[in-house]
């Protein structure tokens, strides 16, 4: 029998299996990403646009490093998936303990090569003398702390590879709350500008981790964390790595491929990097959807499989498919309407509100590319088949993206051919992983049929 704390999605109505799971999931998302948007919003508006600027430039720098380690906590939702739909309580065991320890062990490069790596980035990135200070102090002190959201990470995939997307939901509620709280008061009453931003943000990852390693400490499922238990199984770490480090390098480097366009933005000036920094939050909201789609059709997929229940696992990527284009046609039409408002919300310099507002309806409607793209990842990362897609993310958002912005760029300074470069990338990579999966999907079922 499977924990009543986590959800089986190889029975029942499909439609109710995915949304139910993705709901919460969504929810945690936007909490999630209350983390910087809050400090984004604060520094904004009661510090300046430099602050928010600086702030912003940090972005390509964080993900840079923490996609590597979340694509390998995808890795490990796989496994656990696989293993929790076959009701393999000593595999699952095995995976929870092997996943837990990998990351206490990973987060300390990760400390360390981030602290290290913060003056080399922003130098690499032109960031200009008005923003480079506030960026290196957020991103010393973000860097700090990055274990606990690593922590995180990793314990929200095991609880939602089992099919538990509340409580990690219910965990960013939680810590999202602390992070208002700590920004208000060290930003508005004590003055500390981005430091306070920054040590708010670290204080809040730190209330989530230590609530996910508490339930997972006081589980009574086959997924329990036992600390005496903590160990690396060479063979479980072997199938994460297979399955989780194609991810990893694919977030890694894409993440790397834009602190090169952070690079171009930033040649702008402070008032089109703050409005880029107000886009890109927003933006983040605005995918909010497509990700929670996308992890949901991973779990669904993988525990499916892991009965060798294939055509389930097909009907389900298709009703996600419909569903992420529901999901972005509702998440179009306020964008486009509210753009210079959404913007105004971070700073509201004439000139920040311009750039900012044309860059949410330049690129919103291009967001149901993005949704091809996040459901056919999903479902063959569920299926354990991550490096071929990851090769065509890699060509198409790395890749092509550099190739195209540097000849634009040689021929014009202008701002919307910069901007361009997202949509195409988006494009070509929703034809290529389009023709892949279906190519792929009668192998799979060729692999997982009985």
């Amino acid at each position: 029998m499977a924990s009543k704390s986590g959800m089986l999605m190889t029975e029942g109505n499909i439609w109710s299996r995915i949304i139910k799971f993705a709901l919460p999931l969504a929810l945690g998302y936007v909490f999630q990403q209350f983390y910087t948007t809050v400090d984004s919003i604060i520094v904004g508006n009661f510090v300046s646009k430099q602050a928010l600027a600086a702030v912003g430039t940090t972005t390509p720098i964080i993900n840079m490093l923490i996609g590597f380690f979340t694509g390998l906590s995808s890795g490990a939702s796989v496994v656990i998936a696989r293993s929790f739909g076959a009701q393999n309580k000593e595999k699952v065991q095995d995976a929870v303990h092997t996943a837990i320890a990998l990351i206490f062990v990973l987060s300390v490069f990760a400390t360390a090569i981030g602290v290290f790596m913060v003056p080399y980035m922003l130098n690499f990135m032109k960031t200009p003398a008005d923003v480079f200070g506030e960026s290196k102090t957020y991103l010393t002190i973000y860097f700090g702390g990055i274990a606990s959201l690593m922590i995180y990470n990793m314990g929200a995939a095991i609880l939602r590879a089992v099919g538990d997307s509340k409580r990690p939901l219910y965990f960013l509620i939680a810590s999202s709350f602390v992070n208002i709280v700590f920004d208000l008061v060290f930003v508005i009453i004590f003055d500390m500008g981005v430091a306070g931003a920054a040590y708010a943000t670290v204080l809040s990852q730190i209330a989530s981790s230590v609530l996910v390693l508490m339930t997972l400490t006081r589980e009574e499922g086959m997924f329990r964390l036992h600390w005496n238990k903590l160990k690396i199984h060479q063979y479980i770490f072997k199938e994460i790595f297979h399955i989780g480090f194609p991810t990893a390098i694919q977030q890694s480097i894409t993440s790397f491929s834009n602190v090169f366009v952070q690079s171009y933005i930033n040649s702008f000036g402070s008032s089109v990097m703050a409005a880029w920094s107000a886009y890109i939050k927003i933006d983040h909201f605005a995918i909010i959807p497509l990700d929670s789609i996308s992890m949901s059709i991973t779990t669904f997929v993988g525990q499916n499989l892991g009965v060798r229940d294939v055509k389930r696992a097909e009907k389900g990527t298709k009703n996600a498919v419909i569903l992420a284009f529901a999901a972005t046609a509702a998440i179009t039409v306020p964008i486009l309407i509210f753009a210079p408002q959404f913007i105004a919300l971070f700073n509201k310099e004439i000139e920040v509100v311009e750039y900012g507002a044309f860059l949410l309806r330049f690129m919103t409607p291009f967001y149901s590319l993005v949704a091809v793209n996040s459901v056919l990842s999903g479902a063959l990362c569920g299926s354990g088949d991550t490096r071929f897609p990851t090769a065509i993310r890699l060509f198409s958002f790395v890749v092509f993206r550099q190739i195209y912005l540097y000849v634009v760029t040689q021929y014009t300074d202008s701002f919307t051919a910069v901007a361009f470069g997202y949509p195409l990338g988006w494009l070509l990579s929703a034809m290529l992983g389009t023709i892949y999966y279906l190519h792929k999907k009668r192998e799979i079922e060729i692999r997982f049929s009985d």
